[in-house]
């Protein structure tokens, strides 16, 4: 999956799939995690948002499916 910078401490970079509605997050750490059933407005909010970080722990830990892919 495509993933695009952004700036933030936490996060590296987004992604999006909008056949499957699958979010991939890659996190400074080198983490990549990707979750299910986002819907693609709440996607282009997240990647639009002021700080990254705050707007994942909010409207998306711990609220979709979540699968590590590395």
């Amino acid at each position: 999956m495509h993933r695009k910078e952004v700036d933030s401490t936490v996060i590296a970079s987004l992604g999006y799939d909008a056949m499957t509605n699958t979010l991939e997050v890659e996190f400074h750490n080198g983490r990549v995690y990707r979750y299910l059933k986002v819907p693609k407005a709440l996607y282009w909010r997240f990647a639009s948002a002021e700080s990254h970080g705050e707007f994942f722990d909010v409207e998306i830990k711990e609220r979709f499916d979540e699968h590590k892919v590395r």
